[in-house]
């Protein structure tokens, strides 16, 4: 790439709007380091889309770099499905400039002759992923930055099948947009005029997902169970709540000011269900209300927080592997109940997700694949297996989960609906989703995960990870917590791990302890996933983390 002075130079020429040039010109006045950063490279089209900050500049999520994108997808799709019909439907989430990178994406479609679906207002990522199938289109874009914070966007490419890209479209579309390197290039039409979607489409996906529900009878008898629940100022707002009454469920109590669309995410430092901050105030109001469950998911509604009642009454926050362990457990056990169960059935969980689901999937005879991370590799285990088995569920650490195959991602409404459903099935039997959990424990042994990330920002931050990641291959350590290593999986070698290559390590200790590193494909973080099992789990999964934070 030229030299970045040059390029930022170049964005203030007439191409560019007003406020654009503005813009630069402050950067250009004042930190030179940011201005490096906003122009050194141009912001990488990954294997999902585009994610990073918004603003001016090539390396930054502004008007100019989705439009570019979109003009690279649709030379694909026009390239992919010559002579044929192409449609793309496009949703988006409640952040800062949405709106408008939706407008820019759809002018660009249009400008190319692709027809273009809208949604009339904020969707989750599960809907767009249904409405791809559910409208015969090619393909799909999701303009959201899902949890990360509120000076991100982000850009989601989903392909014909409702799931997000992978080989070959991803690369194949990466190649595609690193083509066009301006806005000459773009095609685009600020007259067009899109279809415009919304309650049909919202009506087909809640049918559908509520069509999976195992205890209807179970909801009946315990419709007034109370549910508090927060979309933290996104999508999940309409259609969460929507979905839980729908199932049948009554008492659903509202944190108010989080259900106000704010691309500023004005009550919470990161609106990440994950993150106990981030479900401060949905539990505060369960507490107010006297609920057992509540939930709050992202702002594009595809991952979900749940806290519930502890043996003594207080909330406590489940991790995201103790959501699939609760729902895959119930999943599993009322298949086996109904009969349903033929030994044609599949779960799929990612690699570092929570190695209990091996042991539950074992009991019932269902076969488990594990996948990387990513839940478009759960996808395309659907996908593989379309017509042949059947999916029952599958899921993520990182409070991702999806039940059933109207959906090709993770899926916060039917993991909610499950959720409550599961808790009304155990009030039948005079327990509770703690309970439950416990339960699971004392059957299959008990399991401690925890995640380290370390976030290393702007161009030196890539290089350390780099780094880092070099560094374990060529010193891995000899021993996890102190129990000596005994096995090493580098996913940089896919002859040997039967999955695609992937820049992932793994540890295994001679005590069953287990330790993942990666860095993030989204967010410029480099993550450490520990794992131990048996009665002193917590403690030894403590000292791994001293040992990797040192």
């Amino acid at each position: 790439m030229a030299n970045y002075l040059d390029v930022a130079k170049s964005w203030l020429s007439n191409g560019y709007d007003v406020e654009t040039q503005r813009e630069v010109l402050e950067m250009m006045q004042g930190d030179p380091k940011m201005l490096e950063d906003a122009f050194y490279q141009t912001l990488e089209f990954g294997t999902g889309g585009l994610r990073g900050v918004m603003g001016a500049g090539t390396n930054r999520m502004n008007r100019y770099t989705v439009a570019m994108a979109t003009q690279g997808l649709a030379n694909y799709l026009k390239r992919n499905f010559a002579d044929q019909d192409i449609s793309v439907v496009i949703s988006y989430d409640s952040r800062n400039n949405s709106r408008l990178f939706t407008k820019v994406s759809a002018d660009v479609l249009m400008a190319n002759g692709i027809r273009a679906y809208v949604f009339d207002n904020i969707r989750p990522t599960p809907e767009l992923s249904f409405a791809i199938r559910h409208l015969g289109c090619k393909a799909g874009i999701m303009i959201t930055a899902s949890h990360n914070p509120k000076e991100y966007n982000g850009y989601k490419v989903f392909w014909e099948d409702g799931a997000q890209i992978i080989a070959p479209h991803d690369k194949n579309i990466i190649a595609e947009v690193n083509k066009i390197t301006s806005m000459e290039q773009v095609l685009i039409d600020e007259n067009s005029y899109p279809e415009g979607i919304g309650a049909e489409v919202d009506k087909a996906f809640l049918d559908s997902q509520l069509s999976l529900l195992l205890s209807p009878e179970s909801i009946a008898r315990h419709s007034d169970m109370k549910i508090a629940y927060t979309p933290l100022h996104g999508t999940g707002v309409r259609l969460v709540p929507a979905g839980l009454r729908q199932a049948g469920f009554t008492n659903i109590y509202h944190v108010d000011d989080q259900d106000v669309s704010d691309g500023n995410f004005p009550t919470v430092v990161s609106p990440n269900p994950e993150e106990p901050t981030a479900m401060r105030m949905v539990m505060e109001r369960a507490d107010a209300v006297g609920a057992d469950i509540a939930l709050g998911t992202d702002p594009d509604a595809d991952r979900v927080g749940c806290a519930i009642r502890n043996d003594k009454g207080e909330l406590v926050l489940l991790t995201g592997n103790q959501i699939a362990t609760l729902v895959t457990s119930y999943a599993l056990t009322r298949w086996s109940e109904l009969g349903k169960l033929d030994g044609k059935q599949f779960v799929v969980k990612t690699i570092v997700t929570t190695d209990l689901l091996k042991k539950i999937c074992a009991k019932y005879g269902v076969e488990l694949f594990d996948v990387l991370t990513g839940f478009k590799y759960i996808a395309d285990k659907q996908h593989l297996y379309e017509g042949r088995k059947t999916f029952i569920c599958g899921g993520e650490e990182s409070n991702g989960f999806n039940v059933g195959s109207f959906v090709r991602d993770k899926d916060s409404v039917i993991t909610c609906c499950m959720l409550c459903e599961c808790a009304a099935w155990l009030a039948d039997r005079g327990q509770t989703l703690y309970g439950y959990l416990q339960e699971i424990y004392k059957e299959y042994g008990y399991f401690k995960e925890s995640l380290l990330s370390v976030t290393k920002k702007g161009k030196d931050g890539i290089e350390q990870i780099q780094k880092m990641m070099v560094d374990f291959r060529a010193n891995p350590p000899k021993a996890l917590a102190g129990s000596p290593v005994v096995k090493a999986i580098d996913y940089n070698e896919p002859e040997k791990t039967g999955l695609p290559k992937s820049n992932v390590l793994q540890f295994f200790s001679e005590d069953g302890c287990k330790v993942t590193v990666r860095p993030s494909g989204t967010e410029p973080k480099i993550k450490f996933y520990f794992s131990a099992c048996g009665p002193d789990a917590d403690a030894r999964n403590q000292a791994l983390r001293e040992q990797f934070s040192a």
